[in-house]
C-alpha cells in the first residue's frame, strides 16, 4: 500500500488490523500515537506531554562512532524500572545458549533434518524454541545460536526480551504478529523480521500453527553488507525495510516478562502491559523485510559466483569480510551462464553454513532438502552437489533456466557451529545424509574426454 501499511489475516482469512511502517534501514525514525506526544527540539523536558515518561534505549556504547551509534529515545506511560520486579529463574531446556559443547556429541560431519514436528503441547514463541547449533560465547558477545520456533498458542499477557542478543526471524510456516515496545509488525513466510536486543515483545500467532526458524547474533548487530563494484543498488535495498508505528499499550491487568540473561532465563510478574510507549524518535527500532523484494546479483556469461554475492544481511566480525554471521538468501532466479556447472560447486570452507528451506527446492540438492528442513555443514568440512544435481547440471542442454518457487536461506559464520542434544536426539535426522555423494561416479580414464 502507498502509506506502507500492510493488513494481518487472522485464521478465518478476514482482514483483522491495519498496521503502518516507515521505510529505511538504520534511518533515524519518528512516531508518536498521540498528537503532541513527542517533544520537539530536545529530547528530555521538564515535563513530558501527557505526563508521560521519556527514557533512552541505547543499542551501542555511548561513545560508539556517529554511524554506528544507535539510540531510541520513547516516551512512555511508565519508566522500564516499574516493569522489572522481583526476577525468579525459570527454565526453558530446549533453548541453549554458547558456550554450550557436549564432547559426546560429533559436530564435525554433513548434517540434515526433516522438518521439526509441531508437538501441539501449547507452545509459545519462546516456549517452542529448539536449538540445533550455538557457537562463541554469549559472555564475549560473538557468535551465533540457530534455532527452530514451533508455536501453536499465543503469549497471552506474556511478555520477553534478550538482553543477550538480535533475534532474526524467519517463518516458514503460518502468520506471527509481533508486538514490539516500539509498534506492531505482521509477518508471513516470505517475510524475516528483526527484535532488537533489549526490545520488549510479544509474540501473537494468527494461524492455528506457526513453525520458523530463528537466528540469535550476540555479535555485532546485522548490517546491509558493502556493494563494492554492485554500486547503489540491488540485493537488499534499504528502502524495503519497514519499521513499525508508534503504537502503545495502557492496559492494568496481570501479566509477566522473562529476561533472557547470559544464557538464563529470569521472569517477574507485572499489574500492566509493559508495551507502553506512546511516542518514540532515532534509530534503534526493529524491522521486518520482504525477501521477494531480494534483487540477486548473478553471472550473465560463465562460472558460478562465490554464495557471498547473495548476501542480505552481515554481522561483522571486526575481522574485515569474515562474518560473525551473514545471512544469506537463495531465491528464484534467472540461470543463464554459459559452458558452466550451474550449481554451487564442491568447497570446504573456512565459514561454517547451517543452511534452511523456506519454500520449494533447492537446486543443488533437489531431493531430501524439503521446505522446514535444515542441513549442516561445519567449518572445513567437504560438501556440494548430491550425485543427482551434479549429473543433471553437467548433462543438461545450457539453454537460459529460471528457478522458480525456491527459497532457502543460510546462516554463514566464522565460528564452529555445535550441536545441541536436542539437535542428536530428538530431531529427525536424516542419517543417510551422507549417502546422496556416494553415486557420485570416477569419470576419469587419462583421455581428455574423460568418462562422460
Amino acid at each position: 500500500m502507498p502509506d506502507g501499511s500492510s493488513k494481518s489475516k487472522d485464521k478465518n482469512h478476514k482482514v483483522k488490523m491495519d498496521y503502518k511502517y516507515m521505510p529505511g534501514f538504520g534511518n533515524d525514525f519518528e512516531t508518536e500515537a498521540l498528537p503532541g506526544a513527542l517533544p520537539q527540539g530536545m529530547n528530555s523536558p521538564q515535563k513530558c506531554s501527557y505526563g508521560l515518561y521519556a527514557e533512552q534505549l541505547s543499542g551501542t556504547p555511548f561513545t560508539a562512532p556517529r554511524s554506528r551509534n544507535e539510540r531510541t529515545w520513547c516516551y512512555r506511560i511508565r519508566p522500564s524500572v516499574k516493569h522489572l520486579g522481583n526476577l525468579k529463574k525459570i527454565s526453558y531446556p530446549y533453548w541453549k545458549t554458547a558456550p554450550c559443547i557436549n564432547d559426546e556429541i560429533i559436530s564435525l560431519g554433513q548434517y540434515r533434518w526433516d522438518p521439526i514436528p509441531y508437538d501441539k503441547k501449547g507452545n509459545t514463541f519462546i516456549s517452542g524454541m529448539r536449538t540445533i547449533t550455538t557457537t562463541g560465547d554469549v559472555n564475549m558477545q560473538t557468535g551465533m545460536a540457530s534455532h527452530v520456533y514451533l508455536a501453536d498458542k499465543s503469549m497471552d499477557k506474556e511478555f520477553f526480551y534478550s538482553a543477550d542478543s538480535e533475534l532474526l526471524i524467519i517463518p516458514q510456516e503460518g502468520n506471527l504478529i509481533l508486538h514490539t515496545e516500539l509498534g506492531v509488525m505482521d509477518i508471513l513466510p516470505g517475510d524475516i523480521a528483526l527484535i532488537p536486543r533489549g526490545l520488549v515483545f510479544s509474540a501473537k500467532i494468527a494461524t492455528d500453527l506457526c513453525r520458523g526458524f530463528v537466528c540469535e547474533n550476540y555479535g555485532q548487530k546485522f548490517i546491509l553488507p558493502n556493494r563494492g563494484p554492485i554500486g547503489a543498488n540491488c540485493l537488499a535495498n534499504p528502502r524495503d525495510f519497514k519499521t513499525p508505528e508508534a503504537r502503545f499499550e495502557d492496559i492494568e491487568e496481570k501479566c509477566s516478562i522473562t529476561v533472557k540473561w547470559c544464557g538464563a532465563f529470569h521472569k517477574s510478574e507485572l499489574d500492566h502491559s509493559p508495551l507502553d510507549i506512546v511516542a518514540w524518535h532515532g534509530n534503534y527500532a526493529p524491522w521486518k523485510y520482504d525477501l521477494h523484494t531480494f534483487s540477486p546479483i548473478g553471472a550473465i556469461l560463465f562460472d558460478h559466483p562465490d554464495p557471498s554475492i547473495y548476501t542480505v544481511l552481515t554481522s561483522p566480525s571486526g575481522v574485515e569480510g569474515t562474518a560473525n554471521i551473514d545471512f544469506i538468501l537463495f531465491r528464484d532466479r534467472w540461470n543463464v551462464a554459459e559452458n558452466t556447472f550451474r550449481p554451487p560447486w564442491y568447497h570446504k570452507n573456512v565459514m561454517s553454513e547451517l543452511m534452511g528451506n523456506i519454500q520449494g527446492k533447492y537446486d543443488a540438492k533437489p531431493t531430501g532438502f524439503v521446505p522446514g528442513g535444515i542441513s549442516l555443514h561445519n567449518m572445513m568440512l567437504p560438501h556440494g552437489p548430491d550425485s543427482e544435481a551434479f549429473e543433471g547440471a553437467s548433462t543438461t542442454q545450457l539453454e537460459p533456466q529460471k528457478l522458480k518457487n525456491t527459497m532457502s536461506f543460510m546462516f554463514e559464520s566464522r565460528f564452529p557451529q555445535h550441536l545441541t542434544e536436542f539437535a542428536v536426539n530428538e530431531a529427525p535426522i536424516q542419517s543417510d545424509y551422507a549417502d546422496c555423494w556416494q553415486q557420485i561416479k570416477k569419470k576419469f580414464n587419462g583421455t581428455p574426454e574423460g568418462n562422460w
